[in-house]
């Protein structure tokens, strides 16, 4: 037995070795919020099979921390501006999306946007001064890193990529009207049945959709044309030396980790270098504190319901958390909220407020009755991954468009955050678990993202590793990056096959017209005779 024991630790050790030996050496570019989180996985995923994690990591940011204790190694560099002028930026525009839209025409909307954008990537180009012009990057050109993985939510991880000449490997979501992933990415999305991010379309569009749809995909390319990639453009060219256009950069990305999946996404086509990974965080509910978990049980057979509008929302108005706290005390659930203002004096004996609160375990609970979630991409799909409706309550950025896709999918209800009154969000509540579709149409979800052959974490570092080995995944590429935009569509060989057919046609018509005269002249001459 001692035997067997010596030689199972040998193995062990050489395995470690091995996988050490292999492991590559990874550089992870910076992000925030949600992004990080769901990053995050992924790279202690890498870590445990041998990769040496090195992540960029701004001297202002609200999320990453080089002091937290962590596998991964960091890679800080200095930015110009402080954490107020970030959380100035971010508070402004909650305040635009959230209360301020909905007041406005479309131009005032469209030059509110624009505004927003302007001065946010303005901060965003100052954080790539940081890594670019300043000592980081020799730092990174000395590090001889094998592969940059990056949440291009900040521009310039395809610009160091390029520099540092390694593969790119891209995690995101969507960008503004899929733009990136259209235009860069050489993704096909045909607009008669793609819907446009924000568009609040289905798949099944009648014609005056289509036309919305259409319309609305000019107008988000024209935003970008002429006040995001001008900008962007200019500063590559500054850092290469020549004219540089940022979306052939980007174009360059290796494999684009797209963080949804079928569960969620209307059916549309794909390219060999695009992966569906929705629901990389997600997992199997852990036990509850002592404390929560006797709460949750003290609901008997009504069950719970779990409430929560983000990390990034951690305050609402006084009369809205009364409005809210009024309408959760009229359902026999009782409510854990995760909630950080005062609290409101309507709050009913059902519900306990908490600064924070286990979301997922909470969701995977089996006396969860339902999730009142502000529609944020993650918890999202920790609702769909346990199965569990929802009742939204959107507030910016993709989540009004998260929750019109699970709603179109039955499985949420959704109610007007400004709007709503304390009879709306009982009434949504009560409909989502008492009407037994909903609850089946979760499940269905649910049962979807479950059924594919390995879990999306496990294809996110699959497609990772694969790019390490192959040193790149250049051969996945479609041959559509080296077209121009005529060719890509045969314009060119639509026009050669019309003057073709144009020229046949006046062939056919000069030699017609020449026999008529022919035989028109010689029928003349005989009369005449």
């Amino acid at each position: 037995m001692e035997v067997r024991q010596r030689l199972s630790a040998c193995a062990l050790l050489l395995l470690c070795m091995t996988l050490s030996t292999n492991g590559g050496n990874i550089l992870v570019w910076y992000t925030e919020g949600s992004h990080w989180i769901n990053m995050k996985p992924v790279l202690d995923t890498l870590v445990d099979r041998g990769h040496q994690v090195t992540v960029l990591v701004p001297s202002v940011s609200m999320y990453m921390k080089t002091n937290e204790t962590s596998r991964l190694r960091y890679e800080p560099f200095n930015v110009s501006f402080t954490m107020d002028d970030m959380q100035e930026i971010f508070q402004k525009l909650l305040h635009f999306t959230i209360y301020e839209v909905e007041q406005m025409n479309t131009l005032q909307m469209f030059v509110g946007f624009i505004n927003l954008m302007t001065k946010n990537l303005i901060m965003t180009l100052e954080y790539l001064d940081g890594v670019l012009k300043s000592e980081t990057i020799n730092k990174l050109k000395d590090g001889k890193y094998d592969l940059l993985l990056a949440d291009p939510m900040y521009p310039g991880s395809d610009l160091t990529a390029e520099i540092l000449g390694i593969p790119l490997v891209f995690s995101l979501r969507l960008t503004v009207g899929n733009n990136w992933e259209r235009h860069c990415g050489q993704l096909p999305v045909p607009p008669s049945y793609v819907p446009a991010p924000l568009s609040k379309l289905t798949d099944s569009m009648s014609f005056l959709e289509r036309l919305k749809n259409f319309l609305l995909y000019v107008v988000q390319d024209s935003m970008l044309a002429y006040y995001y990639w001008p900008k962007v453009d200019k500063y590559y060219s500054e850092v290469k030396g020549k004219p540089t256009s940022a979306c052939e950069t980007m174009s360059r990305t290796d494999i684009w980790l797209m963080r949804t999946y079928w569960d969620f996404e209307y059916p549309r086509p794909l390219l060999p270098n695009f992966k569906f990974v929705g629901g990389i965080h997600c997992r199997p509910a852990k036990p509850l504190p002592e404390n929560m978990e006797d709460f949750v049980q003290s609901s008997g057979n009504n069950g719970i319901v779990v409430f929560s509008l983000g990390s990034m929302i951690n305050n609402i108005t006084t009369e809205k958390a009364n409005m809210i706290a009024s309408s959760l005390a009229q359902i026999p659930q009782k409510v854990l909220w995760r909630y950080r203002g005062a609290k409101p004096e309507t709050l009913g004996t059902n519900t306990k407020i908490y600064d924070w609160i286990p979301q997922n375990d909470l969701l995977g609970h089996p006396k969860t009755r339902a999730f009142i979630t502000h529609g944020g991409t993650n918890g999202v799909y920790e609702a769909i991954y346990h199965g569990v409706p929802m009742v939204g309550i959107p507030m910016f950025g993709d989540q009004p468009e998260n929750l019109d896709r699970i709603k179109s999918k039955g499985a949420a209800v959704t109610v007007n955050f400004n709007a709503m009154k304390s009879d709306d969000l009982r009434d949504a509540l009560k409909a989502v678990i008492n009407d037994k579709s909903y609850k089946e149409n979760a499940m269905r979800l649910s049962s979807i993202h479950h059924d594919r052959p390995m879990t999306p974490l496990e294809e996110a570092v699959f497609w990772i590793e694969f790019t390490l080995r192959n040193k790149g995944a250049k051969h996945l590429r479609v041959q559509a990056h080296q077209l121009t935009w005529y060719q890509y569509h045969s314009l060119d060989v639509l026009v050669f096959l019309l003057t073709v057919v144009l020229l046949l046609i006046v062939l056919l018509v000069k030699t017609c017209t020449f026999c008529l005269r022919r035989c028109c002249g010689k029928t003349g001459k005989r009369k005449t005779e």
